[in-house]
């Protein structure tokens, strides 16, 4: 039987972002069905007690710094600890991986999310600008409609849903993955999602 995993996530996120290809390729070795579903952090943290991350203690900023450069050389994964775009808006890039789900299905839009995370944290690319968007989208060869899919009523209507379905499973951070009712945060959680998916 084929496994869904509802895959949680913030384009603007460093740890999606160390997670992102290692979860793909776990998902598609398990045969599993992802749903890729962007949420809006601003609305998910001041439900669940989280803070963003410049009003968080001087020691967690600083501890975070210590754990993504950890993980950046434990993954050979090139991350920049701060990035000339961020803290950036994710609505746009969240919308823009939706569009591209519902134009190219959800392959497509692992891809795209995929591609938004390097700009922020290896490129140096502005995931907020419509140029940059648009160009990441030529670059993976996606139709340069999403573009104006991205900003209509019913993808805006599928950002809040995804948002509220995570604030209903009690969604916390970014990434998360709800396998079977099942919660697991945080990509250094992937060992347990892979076994989650081999039953």
């Amino acid at each position: 039987m084929t496994k869904t995993v509802d895959y949680y996530l913030a384009p603007m996120s460093p740890w999606t972002y160390l997670g992102h290809q290692r979860f793909v390729q776990i998902a598609k070795a398990a045969g599993a069905k992802v749903r890729v579903m962007p949420m809006d952090l601003g609305k998910v943290f001041p439900i669940s007690g989280g803070l963003p991350l410049g009003k968080r203690a001087p020691q967690r900023q600083a501890y975070r710094l210590v754990e993504m450069t950890r993980f950046s050389q434990h993954l050979n994964l090139p991350l920049n600890l701060h990035p000339k775009f961020f803290p950036v808006a994710g609505d746009p890039s969240a919308k823009l991986i939706i569009a591209v789900d519902m134009h190219h299905g959800a392959d497509a839009a692992l891809a795209i999310t995929g591609a938004l995370l390097a700009a922020v944290w290896h490129e140096e690319r502005d995931i907020a600008d419509t140029a940059t968007l648009a160009a990441l989208l030529s670059e993976h060869q996606l139709d340069a409609a999403c573009m104006e899919l991205s900003n209509t009523p019913e993808v805006q209507a599928r950002y809040d849903s995804y948002t509220q379905s995570a604030i209903d499973a009690q969604v916390f951070g970014a990434p998360t993955y709800l396998i079977d009712g099942d919660m697991f945060w945080g990509q250094d959680r992937l060992d347990f999602v892979a076994q989650k998916l081999k039953g």
